[in-house]
């Protein structure tokens, strides 16, 4: 699961979404299924439907085709489609649908379809939004103007400013067609759209992580008779993401670290890192190595990647990435206990197992939904600071990871064509089931009640683990909750807190002996 950082006009012209259908929706009725041409030994199967550019009606010729992916209930027994978004907004659904193909079946009961609907702007072929023409730009780009986090030095949040005005620039000037057509609104339409063509009950089954959230509660708000089950895992804080404003999301972030520093001092066997130390004293020695890399930066030859400098914003950037899947931890520590001592082998194997940054069509991917969801532009750093300082301030390990998100989309000039401009205070046919770890580096619990308060009927259930969203860390509590709810709709008992499995530095997730328990049931 690739749930990337979740950072991120109001114009008279533009068509602004209620909680009522819009004139157009997919003429296709009935999916065609195949074997995905490169997955001919798995479950995976490929389609593509055909919806409307402008669900308006104002350019009722266009159409736009959807990926999906699909993997069949077991022996195709199903009792109707789970649709599913990852994240991002980008994450690989085909890729996070296969590798977590297992678990979803069996903590969704065992009898549905599990559909990934590749989201506008995203992906291959569906609006893919990119803000240049070639890669020779945009790796040019990325070169001249090497981002740095906004607290690595006095000057970074200015050049940060000035830079992403011409990321916005870009984008508007080869999107200016259809960049408009990729906000989460129109992908709302498209998965109901998907729900029509399905030809089962007309209801909507979901699960949704981290954005996907987003796009959940979107969903629910504009058709909330029309929501049979629906799971939103690893909670944004809607509120403030529709109005670029998300200061939330890293107030559990330092509390996660303490974690790391805690696990791998209780875990000396897998973490040499926690050897001969208490947690308190790893956490200070890493900060400290943190500070003074950002005055004398580290190089190390990298396979692959060749002389590499490794500084305070790699450092930053790759602990805050790695805090969200606790399986990684050793791995993570293995780099860190590689600075501390001067160890560049171990620093160099690493950073060649993992990727430093993101794609830039999937940077610009973000940008394409996030930004055009956004309801605020700003004309000046200073307009933008109260959120920049905030979330600075509420962890000091990655308060400033995600500065230039925001930025952007202060700058932006292709607005939705269709935005939701509901308060999200929705009663939905069948209630939400809210899921939010109680330690989680980018979606804290507190956003998970923010968001819950406001959807009549629903549960919030805490997830008592590490990382971004339940699927991380493997709890048989909260898979028996999960698979009673899509079972029967069934919700938990208010305020149920579930324990987890396994333990930190372990390598393991937990999820080989929870699905092995749920098939005994």
């Amino acid at each position: 699961m690739l749930s990337f950082s979740l950072t991120l006009l109001l114009a008279s012209v533009i068509a602004i979404s209620q909680a009522t259908p819009l004139r157009l929706r997919s003429r296709q009725r009935g999916i065609q299924w195949q074997q995905c041409p490169d997955e001919k030994d798995s479950p995976l199967q490929c389609a593509n439907l055909t919806v409307p550019l402008d669900y308006s009606g104002e350019l009722s010729n266009a159409t736009v085709p959807l990926e999906l992916f699909r993997v069949p209930a077991p022996n195709n027994r199903s009792n109707g489609s789970v649709l599913l978004n990852f994240g991002g907004p980008g994450a690989n659904g085909r890729l996070s649908l296969f590798s977590y193909k297992e678990i979803l079946q069996g903590i969704t009961g065992g009898n549905h379809d599990l559909i990934a609907v590749v989201p506008r702007g995203t992906g291959n072929n569906t609006l893919r939004f990119s803000c240049y023409n070639t890669e020779l730009e945009r790796m040019t780009s990325d070169l001249v103007y090497d981002l740095p986090n906004g607290l690595s030095s006095d000057t970074a949040v200015g050049k940060l400013w000035v830079h992403s005005k011409f990321k916005a620039d870009a984008c508007y000037a080869t999107q200016n067609k259809t960049g408009s057509f990729v906000s989460t609104a129109s992908t709302a339409r498209d998965f109901m759209s998907v729900v029509d063509a399905l030809d089962e009950d007309g209801m909507l089954r979901y699960w949704g992580i981290s954005y996907g959230t987003v796009l959940g509660s979107t969903l629910a708000a504009m058709y909330p008779d029309r929501i049979d089950k629906m799971v939103l895992d690893a909670v944004v804080n809607l509120h403030e993401y529709y109005q670029n404003k998300e200061r939330e999301m890293f107030s559990d972030a330092d509390n996660v670290f303490r974690g790391f520093c805690s696990g791998c001092v209780d875990s000396p066997e897998t973490c040499p890192l926690g050897r001969n130390t208490t947690a308190a004293e790893l956490e200070a020695s890493i900060y400290s190595m943190i500070e003074k890399i950002k005055y004398n930066p580290y190089s190390v030859t990298v396979p692959v990647l060749g002389p590499t400098i490794i500084d305070y914003t790699t450092v930053r950037t790759r602990i805050i990435s790695d805090l969200y899947s606790p399986v990684l931890w050793p791995s993570t520590a293995s780099f860190l206990n590689g600075l501390l001592t001067g160890n560049g082998s171990a620093v160099a194997e690493y950073l060649a197992s993992v990727s430093v940054r993101p794609s830039g069509m999937e940077a610009e991917a973000q940008f394409g939904v996030k930004c055009s969801d956004a309801f605020a532009t700003m004309s000046s750093a200073e307009e933008l600071a109260i959120t920049i300082q905030t979330r600075q301030q509420s962890s000091r390990i990655g308060g400033d990871t995600a500065d230039y998100v925001p930025m952007v989309c202060a700058h932006w000039k292709l607005a939705a064509k269709e935005r939701y401009d509901g308060d999200f205070r929705v009663k939905t046919k069948t209630p939400v089931l809210f899921i939010g770890n109680t330690h989680d580096p980018v979606t804290p619990l507190v956003s998970a009640r923010n968001v819950s308060s406001g959807f009549e009927g629903s549960v919030l259930l805490q997830h008592d683990g590490y990382g971004h969203g339940s699927l991380e860390l493997a709890s048989l509590c909260t898979a028996k909750a999960t698979r009673a709810y899509f079972r029967n709709g069934t919700l938990p008992e208010a305020n149920t807190k579930c324990d987890t499995t396994g333990s930190l530095f372990s390598g393991e997730t937990g999820w080989d002996e929870v699905l092995e328990e749920l098939g005994k049931k």
